[in-house]
């Protein structure tokens, strides 16, 4: 990954535009990042991994269609003599 100042990028963005199709620019101000420049691949898989990202939710903040699949799901029969450690 590339790092370059914010002023760098703004005086050279033809140069960096074309750098992003091969990898990551990250962008910083004043010694930190502040953002990054990436191909619109690069962006495109970031947001599928997004997409796919597991959510968590505290109990009461669950959605109605998860409390309904929660409340009508069945445990597979193959695993029922786990139930005997329950006892």
């Amino acid at each position: 990954m590339v790092e370059v100042s914010a002023t760098e990028f703004v005086k050279n963005f033809g140069q960096y535009k074309e750098k992003a199709q091969r990898e990551i620019i990250a962008i910083t101000s004043h010694g930190r990042t502040s953002g990054y420049f990436l191909s619109e691949h690069e962006y495109q898989e970031y947001m599928f991994l997004k997409a796919q990202a597991r959510h968590c939710y505290h109990v009461s903040e669950l959605p109605e269609e998860t409390i309904a699949a929660i409340a009508k799901a069945e445990m597979n029969p193959a695993h029922n003599h786990l139930n005997e450690l329950m006892d």
